[in-house]
């Protein structure tokens, strides 16, 4: 619609006639007159049908939820005493002189917008994501990929497309999900890793953003099995800590992003922009569970990870100490960590890698990467793998890595705790996890 004027738009042309085109929102009959909410991707407003506009009238007393329509009306301001200081456009609306209905609407299963439970929402997904609570978590979640794309553009990296379908060098083939190939079998990607570091031979710093999949199963508030990672891997670094302080500072930027663009979605969820510290608090796994038996009493000394609860209790002291909503765990035992990850000179049994906690679950994981050719075979075969099915990727290095490192961060469970939500599928347009591929697999 060429003419079609967006409803944020509409201040401007107080006044005027305009073409309005959108949802129906709500519909209130009071006696004579017909309230409309219409509601754009930019916003909503208020529309009258007074009874004098006869074809109108008619047209807008068969209104009903979610029908599409394209009204044209005088933009005028409201009497002061109906103004709505608290509304996007509480101080206009518009008269309506024309209406066209585009789409009718089936009867709807419930009420947009009202309490439902998380598998009814997750069942009426084309029209629940309609709901202004899951548009403020969409936006939030697309201005956070977008100011990762922007902050690690301008940092001098390059984006690049990892495949998603892979041969024998899964990096896990027990959690891949196994896909046929033609006469042979694939697997679904479980992250770009290998292909991060080969480009590093190629940009030195890069980065990408796509779905990646693991066949774990698992029913819970916090997992995926198809999820977005963000990812970065970049060259000629001193240790993991250079890692660290690039994702410090992009979460530094994130902050002043969502500042900037989502205060309002936000303020609409009753969640908090988290204040991201100049130098995010860090202490060693092995340092983290001996204050957690300090203070607790629960003693997990020797643990080769940390449990949920863990995860829970260090955040919570981050904040009541450091006033941070973050906190880096490194050095976790080479034994639990993947081959590739780079081994503490002082003590080879503990990795020179991190964990980032973000308000009571770990949303990152990143790590030094091993760089020489040699140390990356003995890592391959000490844990049970098998070089030659790595040797595409095993070039990389054949023919000269520098010391390298990067993180991976899901998209999703971070946009489930920056939005306080009790489920990370409520941060995910279309979860697939063990019980569902859009509708539940078995009923």
């Amino acid at each position: 619609m060429n003419n079609r004027t967006l409803i944020v738009e509409l201040k401007a042309v107080v006044g005027k006639e305009a073409t309005v085109a959108g949802f129906v929102d709500v519909r209130r009959d009071h006696g004579k007159l017909v309230f409309l909410d219409i509601r754009d991707r930019s916003g909503k407003v208020q529309c009258v049908v007074t009874p004098d506009k006869k074809e109108a009238h008619a047209a807008a007393s068969a209104l009903r939820p979610e029908w599409v329509v394209s009204i044209i009306g005088k933009v005028n301001k409201r009497p002061e005493k109906m103004v709505n200081k608290d509304e996007q456009n509480g101080a206009i609306e518009v008269e309506v002189l024309c209406i066209q209905v585009l789409a009718k609407a089936k009867e709807l299963p419930f009420d947009l917008g009202s309490e439902v439970h998380i598998d009814t929402h997750l069942d009426n997904l084309p029209f629940t994501l309609r709901a202004p609570k899951y548009q403020a978590i969409f936006k939030i979640q697309a201005h956070t990929a977008r100011a990762f794309r922007d902050f690690f553009t301008n940092e001098g990296f390059t984006e690049f497309e990892a495949p998603k379908l892979i041969g024998d060098d899964a990096e896990g083939g027990a959690n891949s999900f196994d896909v046929s190939y033609f006469k042979h079998t694939a697997h679904l990607a479980q992250s770009p890793q290998l292909y991060k570091q080969i480009m590093v031979g190629v940009f030195e710093c890069v980065f990408a953003v796509g779905n990646v999949y693991r066949a774990e199963k698992h029913s819970t508030t916090r997992h995926l099995n198809e999820y977005t990672s963000l990812d970065i891997e970049f060259g000629f670094i001193k240790d993991h800590t250079d890692v660290m302080a690039m994702e410090n500072k992009f979460l530094l930027y994130l902050e002043k992003e969502l500042r900037v663009h989502c205060a309002n979605e936000f303020a609409f969820l009753g969640a908090e922009i988290p204040k991201v510290p100049q130098d995010i608090l860090a202490m060693k796994l092995t340092d983290a569970l001996a204050l957690i038996k300090k203070e607790t009493g629960a003693d997990k000394t020797g643990a080769m990870d940390l449990e949920p609860e863990d995860e829970r209790w260090l955040c919570e002291y981050a904040k009541k100490n450091h006033d941070s909503d973050f906190i880096f765990v490194t050095h976790f035992p080479t034994a639990k960590r993947p081959f590739y990850t780079y081994r503490d000179e002082a003590n080879p049994t503990y990795t020179k890698g991190f964990d980032l906690l973000f308000r009571g679950v770990e949303i990152t994981t990143g790590a030094q990467r091993i760089h020489n050719y040699d140390a990356l075979i003995a890592s391959l075969q000490e844990k049970g793998l098998d070089p030659e099915k790595f040797a595409f990727y095993l070039q990389a290095f054949k023919y000269g890595l520098p010391p390298h490192g990067g993180f991976g961060m899901g998209l999703e469970r971070l946009t489930q705790k920056l939005c306080g939500l009790a489920n990370v599928k409520e941060a995910t347009l279309f979860p697939r996890d063990l019980n569902r591929i859009d509708t539940l697999l078995s009923k």
